[in-house]
């Protein structure tokens, strides 16, 4: 039987059901009676990547011979949905699945050497890996990146730092953005650099305001000797590679903020049907149920416009404009929704005993990762003839 390109756009197939109740079950039984713990310890523990792998979930959207799935990015798209709506975190996926900026590069190099020593295993949950691009003094500009690679025979000799590593406290290799050329774009390369290596250190783990349980660090390079074989692609390529796939992690950042947003509303309409006050609901107020009717309209249509982007995204479609849109407006949904959540529910809002509590510190990264709003902005603006 063929699958026609509109069958693997579909959201409701049978096969993507199942991988959404895949999702949640995994959610409810491994993720959400430990959450708490995780976010106090500032971790989650490795065998929950080897678990995961093991559901199928880390490798929902590469391909069976590059150690995953077979499946496409909708797919991992509606499992990073299910997490949240199951009552896990975004702060939970981007620790458990922080391979998923650190493997494409390898895997879309093609390089078998590089997909066998370190995507496969990370898809198999067996070690775990990270993406470390932003340094102290560059922020999202990527284009200037100071952490220098210089060729020495078979070997690269890395010097720099970076900062704000997602599972840069546990990664067993960072694919890491250095200097190889010239100053600007054009100078960028990708080095894949084990952990374990003479003279890479984690300098900090670093505390944030949310995505508790996700480690986070700043990393030091000093003399750092790979081998050349560790190359992602051509040198002085990483630039396009590192914008390539900047698309799919923004993307994902856009689906978890829509979800977070739709956890929240549903959270709160449980919260406003039970909680009296004054003898009444608050669901009977009319200044409650306006304010939700808002955010529903605003979740739905956030939530349309997200899976039409992606859907065109993975037929092929560049959606740059569409992308940066898409999560600029996600975000704006999730801030509105997360607000409005902690705000109902009044004082227990607050307490860290509440799930909304945590949505409202962890929704506020989803504007900073990926790519800034004002970056965001920028890109829509160019991309306007502006």
């Amino acid at each position: 039987m063929t699958v026609t390109t509109t069958e693997i756009q579909r959201w409701d197939t049978e096969e993507r059901k199942a991988l959404r109740r895949l999702a949640a079950d995994f959610t409810r039984k491994e993720i959400v009676p430990h959450l708490d713990t995780w976010e106090r310890e500032g971790a989650i523990p490795r065998e929950l990547h080897r678990k995961a792998a093991d559901a199928g979930l880390l490798g929902a959207s590469v391909a069976e011979e590059h150690g995953g799935s077979g499946g496409n990015a909708l797919d991992m798209l509606a499992i990073l949905e299910e997490i949240i709506l199951a009552g896990g975190s975004s702060g939970l996926i981007s620790a458990l699945f922080s391979h998923g900026i650190a493997t494409p590069h390898i895997v879309s190099s093609g390089d078998t050497d590089l997909i066998d020593r370190f995507a496969r295993p990370a898809l198999e949950g067996r070690i775990i890996g990270s993406l470390a691009i932003t340094e102290p003094s560059g922020g999202s500009d990527v284009a200037n990146i100071r952490t220098t690679a210089r060729r020495d025979g078979d070997e690269y000799v890395i010097n720099g730092s970076k900062l704000y590593i997602t599972s840069g406290t546990r990664a067993d290799f960072v694919t890491t953005a250095v200097r190889t050329g010239d100053a600007g774009a054009g100078g960028i390369s990708l080095i894949v650099v084990p952990t374990d290596t003479p003279g890479f250190t984690v300098s900090r783990k670093l505390d944030k305001m949310g995505w508790l349980c996700s480690d986070t660090a700043e990393l030091f390079y000093d003399d750092v000797r790979v081998p050349a074989a560790n190359l992602v692609g051509a040198e002085n390529s990483a630039f396009g590679q590192i914008a390539q796939q900047f698309q799919g992690e923004r993307l994902s950042l856009a689906f978890q903020a829509v979800a977070t947003a739709q956890r929240c509303f549903d959270l709160t309409i449980e919260w406003v049907k039970s909680r009296e006050t004054m003898g009444r609901p608050l669901s009977t107020r009319q200044v409650v149920r306006h304010r939700l009717a808002d955010l529903a309209t605003e979740i739905t249509a956030a939530q349309t416009f997200c899976r039409s982007v992606a859907e065109r995204w993975v037929n092929g479609e560049g959606m740059l404009l569409e992308t940066s849109m898409a999560k600029n407006n996600a975000v704006k949904v999730c801030d509105n929704a997360v607000l409005e959540a902690v705000q109902l529910a009044g004082g227990i809002g607050l307490m860290r005993e509440s799930e909304v509590e945590r949505h409202f510190r962890d929704a506020r990264v989803l504007g900073i990762g990926g790519g800034t709003t004002e970056i965001m902005n920028e890109i829509i603006g160019k991309l306007l003839g502006l």
